[in-house]
């Protein structure tokens, strides 16, 4: 599930969703990664390589960003791709970014837009915050697929900046439907250590009790 701006990443932060407060150049953007396999808050989403392409629009003077996100395993597991396609629009409201965001898992037989509690698309609303080397996130479930407005909150620190590496904690908790039961866990936290277009996360959910090590590179 997206990011947004790109939830898999802050460029260094995986699958996190936090936006600063600055003013992304007017007009169109594309970009795509490549990703060794898709962890999204601390959860993996398709055991396999992943092609995540990018477009949005940035209104000009208000910063205002709709945009589309995908992600696309290139191998199949038992039978099937993981496929995902996230719609979403992003305001800035003072020292606050907030994001509407539509999660579409595109299984055979999934339609577009279905809503209901039982259909493939989940509708969150997050606020992300910056100041310094510091971020925040909270988000909340608010329409379609029964989460019961499960909640997930985030903060990450960059903590390194050197020889053009830079590096960066996070620590992420909730209680959405991948958590292995209902109560509100910590869920996502690692590491992440970028350099240029290249990104490297180990990833720990201690409610799971699992590990990841992922590779990023953005285009």
């Amino acid at each position: 599930m997206k990011k947004t701006t790109k939830f898999l990443t802050v460029a260094a932060l995986l699958a996190t969703g936090f936006s600063g407060t600055a003013m992304a150049d007017e007009g169109f953007s594309i970009g795509a990664d490549v990703v060794s396999s898709y962890v999204w808050r601390g959860t993996e989403l398709g055991d396999s390589f992943a092609v995540q392409p990018s477009l949005t629009y940035t209104f000009a003077g208000s910063g205002v960003e709709v945009g589309a996100w995908g992600s696309y395993a290139v191998a199949e597991n038992d039978g099937s791709r993981y496929k995902e396609i996230d719609l979403y629009v992003s305001v800035p409201v003072g020292p606050l970014t907030l994001t509407a965001t539509d999660y579409f898992t595109a299984a055979d037989g999934n339609k577009s837009f279905d809503f209901t509690d039982d259909g493939p698309n989940v509708v969150e609303i997050s606020a992300s915050y910056a100041i310094d080397d510091l971020s925040l996130l909270a988000g909340v479930n608010v329409a379609g697929f029964d989460t019961n407005n499960a909640v997930y909150c985030e903060a990450g620190y960059q903590f390194y900046d050197k020889d053009g590496y830079t590096a960066s904690g996070f620590v992420g908790a909730g209680n959405e439907v991948y958590t292995t039961d209902a109560d509100f866990n910590v869920v996502n936290t690692g590491i992440s250590v970028s350099k240029d277009r290249y990104t490297a996360s180990y990833v720990y959910n201690p409610d799971s009790e699992m590990s990841h090590l992922v590779f990023m590179a953005s285009f």
